[in-house]
């Protein structure tokens, strides 16, 4: 069941917050063309290392809040087909439950894009894939502030993705090292009357990454999430690559910047 807090924290699972002040300036990051056909197997390919790895995840709150336990980082290309994007996580506890196209994966561990192609703060879509490679994707006319309810019937069906894991899933009879994610999002699934779909040289996209994680504990051979002394699951932590002020992915404006980039 989706409830009001939920859907307000669409994709962090938590309460948003009234604090509106971001941390610091958005992040930002230049998106090179890659002439190479990249495999989408969570192989990385050698067609990666014309990439640069953006800066490790913080808070979603911004530096006065501790650094992420795990580190976190992504790389970006782009050709006329796709925005291609590398992501790659710390993770001794690798878990994950979910199957099903359009579960809600935040109650997962999971890697998560928010992608606004027109930077207007309107129309952007969402990605979250967790560590069994289920993937829940969703279509925002506005954000929540402003009314905008979410379009969980829309599919972006030409998506590709892998994960790659490193350890063990669902087993915490080891240490595990972490997983990657690899995603090409097809700009022909972004296309909307009006609206901006097929990147140029120079232009400029909005776009922000979040990790949800959650603490664990052992459940067997397997894990479950950490409970309070009041039987109330304990909230998630919010990583991200630019820093969003507020636990509250669905503030566009406060996303990082790329810029698509001949070579």
């Amino acid at each position: 069941m989706v409830d009001l807090i939920t859907i307000c924290g669409l994709a962090l699972g938590s309460i948003c917050q009234t604090e509106s002040s971001a941390d610091s300036l958005p992040k930002r990051y230049d998106v090179l063309k890659t002439q190479h056909k990249i495999q989408i197997d969570g192989k990385v390919d050698k067609a990666w290392k014309k990439a640069a790895w953006t800066s490790y995840f913080q808070d979603i709150e911004g530096s006065r809040k501790p650094v992420p336990r795990f580190k976190t980082r992504v790389k970006m290309l782009w050709d006329e087909q796709y925005l291609y994007i590398l992501a790659e996580m710390e993770e001794p506890h690798l878990w994950a439950t979910l199957t099903d196209r359009d579960a809600i994966i935040f109650n997962d561990h999971d890697f998560e894009v928010f992608l606004d192609p027109n930077n207007d703060q309107e129309q952007y879509f969402e990605y979250e894939i967790n560590a069994l490679g289920t993937i829940m994707d969703l279509f925002m006319t506005k954000p929540y502030k402003k009314g905008g309810p979410m379009v969980m019937g829309w599919n972006s069906d030409r998506l590709l993705s892998a994960v790659q894991l490193k350890g063990t899933l669902n087993d915490n009879r080891d240490i595990d090292k972490g997983w990657i994610v690899e995603m090409a999002i097809p700009y022909k699934d972004l296309e909307r009357p009006g609206r901006i779909s097929q990147p140029q040289p120079g232009a400029t996209w909005r776009i922000n990454f979040s990790r949800v994680q959650w603490t664990m504990d052992m459940d067997g051979q397997s894990y479950k999430r950490r409970v309070g002394p009041n039987g109330k699951r304990l909230r998630e932590d919010n990583w991200v690559w630019s820093p969003q002020g507020l636990i509250d992915m669905h503030v566009p404006e406060h996303w990082g910047y790329i810029t698509f980039r001949k070579k």
